[in-house]
């Protein structure tokens, strides 16, 4: 990632010039200047029109080359065509900061994206912030600035907001407005010229006015470089993004399993996971866990407690509770003990505590104290049904007044809608995050702790494995000599060899009398599988024969297949057949596998193999390099890892020796860029090793 000077002139600039501010309100340059203004600005605003002289009390400047020397920020909103005259001016006079809001650029395509171009190779050139072009602005409020055209003025907070969609940053404004929530930054990308997600993570990791990160983005074009910052950012404030288009439209053709599955959704999924990204699926959820993060503490563990004036709340909430990561705290004696002195006889004293629905703010009061006081809980959750005795701002009270003397996380739920609302206002107005149903306060409570348990995930392990490069590289330089795009099995069980992969004991034969050698050698049973360049699906041709005991049995497959083969595909060279030792006993199929995405490169993937893959489609991802704790934890991610574990007296299969070969797939991914997919389908592993029974490598176009 190319280095951007002169961000915090961007954000904090002392003097603004908005190039093509006008006199018509309405207009975009109008706008942008009447929002410095509201913002209260304490700077110097410049508009710059050549046929105005006042402009909303300001005095204009009729042309760019009247403006002064190191100007800290220009918002541009001139035609396209007079963008890159003016920006070159700017650039003579030591400009320091742009936000183009001009469209008209690559999102148009032809003549746009080279214009673009040249506009970015100039700012960069010039070490000048760019912003845009065909964005909505940019939103500072620690030096009050509003540099955007956006309805509204977001008040103070300590939560940034980027995207690249400046109608989604429209949208967001607007409703956090309705529900009062403040930003510290609010920046609409737009084309990212220049300054990326990558910056900004970067910029606002050391800003001391953000404590949360919010994100929408459509795509990432350096991955490698957003993956760093994102991973380092994490460690010390939340960040928490919003992916649109979740599927792989426009991806390649897929010639495996995993490049079928392997799309960039699943990418994104695994950059987020690697990196301790927050993923939130839509907006209410992302302004959800915004409000959480910005407002309570971590909890310090996955106890969770309801207190509720409603079985039926409570319930829900158990029940959204169990299908989490959270679990429902046990109460100590001494705390029910507590819950006894006060608390009715037909109340619940037990995890959810019902306190019935005659329950006035005194009753919330001392039960929530009790609750807090107890070690095994490490966040609350108030549920509120607005019953006939229930006193919604009185108790709202209460919640606040607990909430400033302790130091676990409290949440509210408020049920219902007019006759609560003023209490929700209350809550959310002391920093207490209140929510109309049970389930999305669940999710941000259990959101909080996965985040904490990332920041205190040690620092992945990565082992060094060891492969004879030259040795794989000689293979990938016959094939793409011959003109091919595909590493059959016969060629890649060198790929294997050379990085000490476990491998079937393996004869290629190229005569049913070779065949019955080999498997004589190897030992019976074997299996015949055909061998040929240009045939990557054997079963398609009928090429594969298992379980043959004898030499009949072994000539007979042999003739067979090449038969079957030469007849179904005349166009193949078929090169013989391999022979191979059988499956260990008790194994079960599993498959690995990688492809190359073009943002974050190879993406591998874990899951049960054979027919499990196609119909289940069970799998697990990481992006490579993995570590250690990536091999171990992909494996156990699957929702088949129990069958894989052993059930009714099975032994567990050999997870180590699999972690072996994820690791060494990984190792491979990583060393040869020209490997656009692979995979290992089926490897059989029992419980005392693991075989690549079948490997299927594919070069870049």
């Amino acid at each position: 990632m190319s280095e951007v000077a002169h961000l915090d002139a961007l954000f904090h600039p002392q003097t603004v010039a908005v190039i093509g501010a006008s006199e018509k309100p309405g207009k975009i340059g109008h706008t942008v200047v009447a929002n410095m203004i509201e913002a209260g600005f304490p700077g110097r605003i410049i508009p710059v029109n050549p046929k105005a002289d006042e402009i909303l009390g300001l005095p204009v400047v009729k042309d760019v080359a009247d403006l002064p020397d190191g100007l800290d920020l220009a918002v541009v909103t001139i035609p396209v065509a007079a963008v890159l005259p003016a920006m070159e001016i700017l650039a003579k006079k030591q400009l320091k900061s742009a936000i183009v809001i001009t469209a008209g650029f690559k999102e148009v395509g032809g003549e746009g994206y080279y214009l673009e171009k040249k506009l970015a190779d100039l700012c960069r050139e010039s070490s000048i912030a760019l912003i845009g072009p065909n964005c909505l602005g940019v939103i500072s409020t620690p030096s009050q600035v509003n540099a955007s055209f956006a309805a509204g003025q977001p008040g103070a907070g300590k939560i940034a907001f980027f995207s690249q969609s400046g109608a989604l940053c429209v949208a967001i404004l607007d409703w956090a407005l309705g529900e009062n929530i403040g930003f510290s930054r609010f920046v609409s990308l737009g084309n990212k010229a220049l300054v990326s997600e990558a910056h900004m993570l970067a910029f606002l990791r050391d800003d001391p006015h953000t404590n949360v990160i919010l994100g929408y983005i459509e795509n990432v074009e350096h991955g490698a470089d957003f993956m760093r910052e994102a991973a380092a950012v994490t460690r010390e404030k939340p960040v928490i993004m919003i992916k649109s288009g979740t599927t792989a439209a426009g991806a390649k053709a897929a010639s495996s399993h995993t490049g079928a599955i392997a799309g960039s959704d699943q990418a994104y999924s695994a950059a987020f996971k690697k990196t301790g990204i927050i993923r939130a699926g839509d907006v209410e959820t992302l302004f959800n866990l915004a409000q959480a993060f910005s407002t309570q503490p971590l909890p310090e563990g996955p106890g969770l407690v309801l207190v509720t004036n409603s079985g039926g709340p409570g319930i829900l909430a158990a029940d959204a509770c169990e299908k989490s990561t959270l679990s429902m705290a046990r109460l100590s004696l001494s705390t029910v003990e507590r819950l006894k002195s006060f608390l009715p006889a037909y109340a619940s004293l037990y995890n959810p505590v019902d306190i019935i629905g005659d329950a006035d703010a005194e009753r919330y009061r001392k039960t929530l104290a009790a609750v807090l006081d107890d070690p095994q809980v490490h966040a609350v959750l108030v549920l509120l049904c607005p019953t006939s005795s229930a006193q919604i701002e009185e108790t709202a009270q209460a919640i606040i007044d607990n909430a400033a003397t302790s130091a676990k996380p409290i949440f509210a739920c408020y049920m219902g809608g007019v006759r609560v609302e003023p209490g929700r206002r209350m809550l959310l107005a002391a920093g207490i995050p209140c929510y109309a149903f049970p389930e999305p306060a669940i999710k941000s409570i259990e959101a909080m702790h996965g985040y904490n348990q990332w920041k205190k995930t040690p620092d992945p392990h990565f082992p060094a494995i060891f492969g004879n490069t030259e040795e794989a590289a000689k293979v990938f330089a016959t094939v793409r000599e011959r003109g091919d795009m595909e590493v059959v099995e016969f060629q890649a069980q060198e790929v294997l060899r050379a990085y000490n992969l476990p491998t079937p004991k393996t004869i290629l034969a190229r005569s049913s009398t070779e065949a019955v050698a080999a498997a004589e050698k190897i030992g019976y049973p074997v299996v015949l599988k055909i061998a040929s360049p240009q045939i990557s699906h054997k079963s398609d041709v009928g090429g594969v024969k298992v379980n043959l005991g004898d030499e009949a049995a072994v000539k007979n497959a042999f003739l067979d297949i090449t038969a079957r083969t030469q007849r179904l595909r005349p166009d193949a060279y078929i090169a013989g057949c391999l022979v191979q030792e059988m499956a260990p006993k008790g194994a079960r199929e599993v498959i690995i596998g990688f492809k190359r995405d073009d943002q974050f490169g190879p993406l591998l993937m874990f899951g049960l193999g054979g027919i499990y893959v196609e119909i289940l489609k069970d799998i697990s991802f990481r992006l490579a390099p993995l570590s250690v704790e990536d091999a171990r934890n992909i494996i156990r991610e699957i929702k088949s890892y129990m069958l894989l574990k052993g059930v009714r007296g099975e032994a567990p299969v050999n997870f180590a020796a699999i972690e072996g070969i994820l690791l060494s797939m990984s190792r491979i991914a990583t060393d040869f860029p020209e490997v656009y997919e692979a995979e290992f389908n089926p490897v059989l592993v029992n419980h005392e090793k693991a075989l690549v029974a079948d490997v299927r490598l594919t070069l870049k176009a």
